[in-house]
């Protein structure tokens, strides 16, 4: 198995965690430096009734925390579903090296829009993105999730 799918299904278990809460979207994330995880997070949103509490956020806030440092450098982000703008925004801004996610998803299309755009306009800081990995197995949790909340 490959680094990504490793690190993928490490964020992947994660979520599963959370979906027998039942309570959030189960979206995890895991933050890896020199092939060591730094930190993890996962949608809190309604747990915090904080509305940027999405997986990314809370893990870029436990990083910045350990690291003393709000940039990230030569890091990589795995995370469960493809990030909102917020989440981009702020992956940026924290100067992740690399995204990885598995499912992509179908109703924002961040990565091949946004980010596309954003590098246009000339942007500070560019992260290599890499998308699907694990995408099937993140894919069929967040469906069974949302299934069982109908």
């Amino acid at each position: 198995m490959s680094t990504d799918k490793t690190w993928m299904q490490i964020a992947l278990d994660l979520a599963q965690q959370q979906a027998r809460h039942n309570l959030e979207v189960p979206i995890a994330a895991v933050l890896v430096a020199d092939q060591r995880q730094i930190a993890s997070g996962y949608n809190q949103v309604i747990r915090c009734c904080d509305p940027t509490a999405h997986a990314e956020i809370v893990l870029l806030r436990r990083a910045a925390q350990l690291f003393n440092n709000y940039r990230l450098m030569n890091t990589t982000m795995y995370v469960t579903l493809e990030p909102c703008l917020m989440c981009i925004g702020a992956l940026i801004h924290a100067r992740v090296k690399r995204l990885v996610f598995a499912a992509y998803d179908p109703h924002l299309n961040i990565t091949d829009s946004i980010l596309n755009t954003l590098y246009k306009k000339k942007i500070n800081h560019h992260l290599e993105v890499i998308g699907g990995i694990l995408a099937d197995e993140s894919s069929e949790l967040l469906k069974n999730f949302f299934l069982k909340r109908r």
